[in-house]
């Protein structure tokens, strides 16, 4: 890499200044008092979901009651979809997360901070990210929609924080930044700024800059052009004399205007969420936001020739769970199905209709097979990366894995997503694969240990191995509807393999229902004994503290006693290996990562995307379940005993908190939380979580950069960094992906101990990829002893060019009402034709605003230009319609209606037709806003305008201004 001179001068500084005050400036983006691009981010999301849910009540005739304060929690109950929250939490945080980044690696590229005066490029970078979130919204590729998301709003939100937007007077949004089809004219040509005058540096600004309107924003560094404006701050040296304008915080050089550039970037944030809510749709905007994912029914199945009764008992209860909770709150919200057999596996199927996932169930059919591998990673690798983090996956085989290559690769995805595994293995398995001798053991019902991988992979996610004959397979998936359940947390889970006997204490809360208990293994001797002494050993089935059911080497246990809040006590001795897990449903839960601090300019975080480091380890966590929980310690608790590290606490946010510890464990370990719910003034009640998911740390690092998108039918080189503070040698490399694209690495790398090596990976992308689809790429390194090992974990979006920026095109055909006397008792409608010329072709049109009935055809015009005709009609009751047009590059086109039915007579007009799709203006009448196209206004909305026909009488006058605005 070469490194500029600017570079270098500002490295220098930065490591000087960093020594000295290294201590105080850990992690500003959280600690500021001032308002964040955190803060920025989640009040737009929580404010336009709010929107949204809004609309739809309305349109359905229901109340909309909000909360507030506005919080995740007081949107999810508005919605009626408090179900939701801990999802829709996750999904701002991944947002975040993904905005966070863009401080940490893109620190020198001033076009992603709206820096140097660098408008254009900063305006690419987000209009080329608005349109790959709405086309991975399109693939249903949530998660690469959601990073790249993250991404563009971090140089929008920038944009009036950097530049002197707020100092030229305006407080709204400047809409072109969002639209690549429009000017961003009057960028200044000449000296912007003079020194300071005062410590406020209120006048370093020129006035003829303010005078004509000039836009500017700060350079950085000490080589800036002269007369230029400074960025401002102690980490920028060109301002030491001078001042800067950035309003980042309070105490910036702007700060005065700190609040203000934090509104407008508010508003500004959520006029692009606005934007791509036009294009995706409202169901598909809060899928987005994860606010409809309440849980996911997720089958990876052996679809092999013995495997025709298992896939029977899938189907059967499959559509069990989907009657009984189709049309209620709890109805999963998505539905993913992914066979595998011998060599062939997938497609991945990923759907929100109950009905399209029993008909892919039914299709199914089990045929081939024959020796007895499958390849069952192959399609567990498949569902990890098609399914939303942390899902509930259930895998169905009877056979061993021919596929144990990606057992590494697989390991890493669960520790990536935080998704739960469970295997059910069926007598089948112990057939095929185990010598005839042994095979009339195994029917006699005394398992053997079955493939290690499948265990080992479901102790990893925190699942289980349930070893079951195919006769009571159908007793055993009862546990298909009990975790796939929504709110379900983990208050405990062990593995243990010793013969010493343990008592463990397990604290259960207020909020907590369906208490349930899970053991697995073949000789597991216990007893349970609740907060109020009733006690039951496994040899009462049915006993006075509630009923246990043993299928296999897997036991249930559902408490029935009425009072289950406070300590219960579990003492379990075995000869061999068990686990035990215990559940229930609760609002409150527990989310983390493992995050990397940097100091500098915008001291930043970054999500690691492969296992931490050895030594010390910072988690960011993020409490859900209302503001009355509280977190009270943090601790890292290896996996196969009971030792536990606590971490320091520090709250950053409302229920965010940075957790710090100086020692990690040496074995896997997961994560365990206690805190406070407070029940009243006086009293609270504790509570305890822990993480399902099993990590390791490790000395080898490897580190990756965001690397943008991928094209279809280009070669993509994706680079890399491997280093390792332990023992030097050579390191086994090995790369995967999840589409099978074809893949180039050095299979091989020699490290010495603290010195990094840089590498790559070369991806070749197959021309007829899907635009929108997204590719997982797994980078592993081992030592050649395997000793230890590392990975990272990337999804990087494929996104073919967009060459079509122009809207669609709204033309008003017709109007016919009759809305004298009572409203309820009359209707009316419109019809109107939309176009989008030469462009990709029209999507959609859709209602936005209101609540009456839509159709829509397609015909060829004279020209052999697509149409599509519409016709609405609606109660008079029902005053305001908003309809949007999308083509298919995601463009929009918004047609505002607003009717007075009172006044609404039966009319017909001539055609009505919008041209320029910049802006927006208002026609001012008596009865009826109309909203027009102005190219000359550049800081208007981003749609296309079209009018609605007015009653008879205001014609005359509407004619005259549209003839006008024809003539601009």
């Amino acid at each position: 890499m070469i490194i500029t001179n600017v570079q270098f001068q500002t490295l220098i500084c930065l490591y000087l200044i960093t020594i000295l005050i290294s201590q105080t400036m850990a992690f500003m983006s959280l600690l500021s008092k001032s308002k964040k691009h955190q803060d920025i981010t989640r009040d737009a999301i929580l404010q336009t979901t709010a929107d949204v849910c809004k609309q739809q009540a309305l349109n359905k005739g229901q109340n909309f009651v909000l909360t507030l304060p506005m919080t995740v929690n007081s949107v999810a109950e508005a919605c009626s979809l408090s179900q939701s929250a801990k999802h829709f939490q996750r999904s701002i945080d991944d947002i975040n997360q993904h905005n966070a980044r863009v401080d940490f690696w893109k620190y020198f590229e001033p076009s992603f901070h709206f820096c140097n005066e660098e408008f254009l490029a900063g305006r690419d970078i987000i209009t080329a990210g608005v349109s790959a979130v709405k086309c991975s919204v399109k693939q249903q590729r949530y998660e690469a929609a959601r990073e790249e998301l993250g991404k563009i709003l971090h140089p929008l939100q920038d944009f009036y924080s950097h530049s002197n937007w707020i100092e030229l007077g305006k407080r709204e949004p400047y809409s072109n930044l969002i639209k690549p089809n429009t000017p961003i004219n009057n960028i200044a040509d000449s000296e912007t700024c003079r020194k300071c005058t005062s410590s406020i540096c209120k006048d370093n600004i020129l006035e003829d800059v303010i005078k004509n309107q000039k836009l500017t924003s700060g350079y950085f560094g000490i080589s800036k052009p002269k007369g230029k404006c400074s960025h401002g701050g102690f980490f920028d040296a060109s301002s030491w004399l001078q001042g800067g304008i950035n309003k980042d915080s309070e105490s910036s050089s702007h700060g005065y205007l700190h609040y203000e550039a934090a509104s407008v970037a508010t508003a500004a944030t959520r006029e692009l969420l606005q934007d791509i809510r036009a294009a995706i749709g409202d169901s598909e905007f809060l899928r987005l936001m994860g606010f409809s994912q309440t849980s996911v029914l997720c089958f990876v199945i052996d679809t092999t020739g013995s495997m025709s009764d298992d896939i029977d008992e899938v189907r059967r209860v499959s559509s069990s769970i989907i009657d009984s909770k189709v049309g209620t709150a709890v109805q999963p919200s998505e539905y993913i199905l992914v066979p595998f057999n011998d060599p062939d596996y997938g497609p991945l199927t990923r759907t929100s209709d109950p009905n399209v996932f029993k008909e892919r169930l039914n299709a199914l059919r089990a045929h081939g097979g024959g020796d007895s591998p499958e390849m069952c990673l192959s399609g567990l690798q498949l569902a990890l990366t098609g399914s939303p983090p942390q899902t509930q996956i259930f895998v169905f085989t009877d056979a061993d894995a021919k596929d144990k290559r990606l057992t590494s690769t697989v390991k890493a995805l669960i520790e990536k997503t935080k998704s739960v595994v469970t295997f059910m293995l069926t007598t089948g398995f112990s057939f095929r694969s185990l010598p005839i001798h042994r095979q009339k053991r195994a029917s006699t019902g005394v398992f053997t240990q079955l493939n290690q991988v499948y265990h080992d992979l479901a102790q990893a996610s925190g699942g289980q191995a349930i070893e079951v004959t195919n006769g009571t397979l159908d007793q055993a998936t009862s546990i298909i509807a009990d975790i796939s359940r929504s709110t379900l947390v983990t208050l405990f889970q062990a593995v243990r393999n010793t013969v010493d006997a343990e008592n463990i204490s397990v604290f259960v809360d207020s909020s907590v229902q369906n208490l349930t208990i899970y053991i697995t293994g073949n000789s597991p001797d216990y007893t349970i004994t609740s907060p109020s002494g009733v006690s039951q050993s496994s040899t009462e089935l049915n006993g006075t503290l509630g009923l246990i059911q043993r299928v296999g080497n897997f036991h249930t246990v559902r408490p029935n006693i009425a009072e289950q809040v406070g300590l219960w006590l579990f003492s379990i001795k075995s000869t061999q290996m068990y686990t035990i897990k215990v559940v229930g449903q609760s609002a409150v839960d527990f989310m983390f990562d493992f995050v990397e601090l940097s100091q500098g300019l915008h001291p930043s975080y970054s999500v690691l995307n492969s296992r931490p480091a050895n030594g010390n380890v910072t988690l960011l966590v993020s409490m859900v379940g209302g503001d009355s929980v509280s977190l009270t310690e943090v601790s890292l608790v290896e996996a196969s005993s009971s030792n536990s590290l606590n971490g320091s606490l520090e709250e950053v946010a409302s229920g965010q908190y940075l957790v710090t510890f100086n020692s990690i464990p040496a074995r896997e370990f997961t994560v365990r939380v206690f805190g406070q719910i407070s029940v009243s003034r006086y009293l609270a009640n504790t509570f305890q979580r822990q993480s399902p998911t099993r990590f390791k740390a490790s000395t080898v690092t490897i580190t990756t950069q965001p690397v943008g998108t991928m094209e279809p039918g280009k070669q993509f080189t994706l680079p890399f960094a491997l280093a390792t503070n332990g023992t030097a040698g050579s390191f086994n490399i090995n790369v995967s992906n999840d589409r099978n694209f074809e893949t180039q690495f050095n299979r091989s790398i020699t490290l010495e101990s603290g010195v990094s090596v840089n590498d790559s990976v070369t991806l070749t992308v197959p021309e007829n990829t899907t635009s929108g689809t997204d590719v997982t790429v797994t980078i592993e390194a081992e030592a050649v002893d395997g000793s230890d090992s590392n990975y990272a974990v990337l999804r990087i979006a494929i996104i073919a060019p967009i060459t079509d920026f122009t809207p669609p095109l709204c033309e008003a055909v017709s109007v016919n009402a009759n809305c004298s006397g009572n409203c309820s008792l009359s209707s009316w409608y419109l019809t109107a034709n939309v176009t989008d010329g030469n462009g990709s072709g029209i999507q959609s049109v859709r209602i936005l605003k209101g609540n009456g009935n839509l159709t829509t055809t397609t015909v060829f015009s004279d020209t052999g230009v697509n149409v599509t005709m519409v016709i609405y009609n609606a109660s008079c009751c029902s005053q305001d319609l908003e309809l949007v047009a999308v083509d298919e590059a995601g463009n929009v086109a918004s047609c505002f209606h607003f009717v007075r039915a009172t006044e609404l007579s039966t009319s017909t007009a001539p055609p009505v037709t919008e041209t320029s799709t910049t802006n927006t203006t208002t026609i001012p009448t008596d009865t009826t806003t109309t909203s027009m196209s102005d190219p000359t206004n550049q800081t208007g909305t981003n749609s296309a305008e079209c009018c609605l026909i007015l009653p008879v009488f205001l014609w005359l006058n509407v004619g005259i201004a549209v003839y006008k605005f024809m003539q601009l």
